[in-house]
């Protein structure tokens, strides 16, 4: 199982990104072709509508419309699978969060991270790796 980061779902579905045939390849190299479930969890869908509909970000950026459309897509599509925070997933969290004294900036990677792992991710399709990294339990593609 491969869990979708939002810069993932931006790559895939901005035209502009600079990465956008990188993570074409990637989805078909591993999801389509490589038969691996992509894993989202729900606040990654709220994140990208945020970020897609930006100004500021994006030449072009999506209306809300189009970006709600675009997560309906993500959410519905027969390779993905779903993961919610847990109980233990959000134990998890806390416990990260102090063990490796992060900051604030750091509580919605950390709690993504967390509900990945307990629901048995252990690679994840994002262009931050350093994110994921800090945990070393991840593999980031």
């Amino acid at each position: 199982m491969i869990g979708a980061d939002t810069t993932f779902l931006i790559e895939l579905d901005l035209l502009e990104h600079p990465r956008h045939a990188q993570a074409h390849d990637t989805l078909q190299r591993e999801v389509l072709i490589g038969g691996q479930p992509l894993v989202i969890a729900p606040q990654v869908l709220a994140e990208f509508v945020h970020i897609a509909t930006d100004p500021r970000r994006f030449i072009k950026p999506l209306t809300i419309d189009q970006a709600l459309a675009r997560a309906s897509f993500w959410w519905n599509a027969a390779e993905v699978r779903h993961a919610f925070p847990t109980d233990e997933s959000t134990r998890l969290f806390l416990d990260w969060m102090q063990t490796y004294r992060l900051g604030r900036k750091r509580l919605l990677d950390t709690q993504l991270a967390a509900t990945f792992w307990t629901a048995g991710v252990r690679r994840i399709a994002t262009a931050n790796t350093s994110d994921f990294a800090v945990f070393g339990v991840f593999e980031c593609i």
